[in-house]
């Protein structure tokens, strides 16, 4: 039990004391350009086993995010052709975390905005993702629990 006034130390997947979203974070992640269709960016999610992927700019800078999700609701559900829509055109509410931001902080942006990714940036760029995954091997049972309930009770 961590003294009083301390936040409880979270165990790494590297077996070390996790205190950054840059400990917790999946290193290196692929973005899809702003311009690449929707159609692109499935065909990536299913390349990488992913189900989102940020998306950059020419000058590799986070826009946004886009979600398998969004695609099925926001384009072909609504009737749009999923080759004819850019990434870019999807990127809306951009939200992330600093590397060197506390754990607490980062789940506190994914619990506020109900999200299941949240982007890591250093020095202005993309260097990681942390999710639902990563939190899993990440966080004390309690922890972990506290944080799906937060996330799911607003959906």
């Amino acid at each position: 039990m961590s003294p009083p006034g301390n936040p409880p130390h979270v165990s790494g997947g590297n077996g070390v004391n996790a205190e950054t979203a840059k400990d917790v974070m999946n290193p290196g992640c692929k973005c899809i350009e702003s311009d690449e269709s929707l159609e692109r960016a499935a065909q990536l999610m299913e390349e990488l086993g992913v189900g989102a992927l940020p998306i950059c700019g020419p000058d590799d800078r986070l826009k946004g995010i886009i979600t398998d999700r969004d695609i099925v609701v926001k384009c072909i559900a609504q009737g749009k052709n999923p080759s004819q829509v850019t990434a870019g055109e999807m990127a809306t509410g951009l939200v992330w975390v600093a590397s060197d931001a506390s754990i607490e902080e980062a789940l506190s942006k994914m619990e506020q905005n109900q999200i299941k990714r949240l982007p890591v940036i250093e020095n202005g760029r993309i260097i990681g993702m942390i999710s639902e995954a990563d939190l899993a091997k990440n966080l004390p049972d309690d922890q972990l629990a506290d944080f799906v309930h937060r996330v799911y009770a607003g959906v």
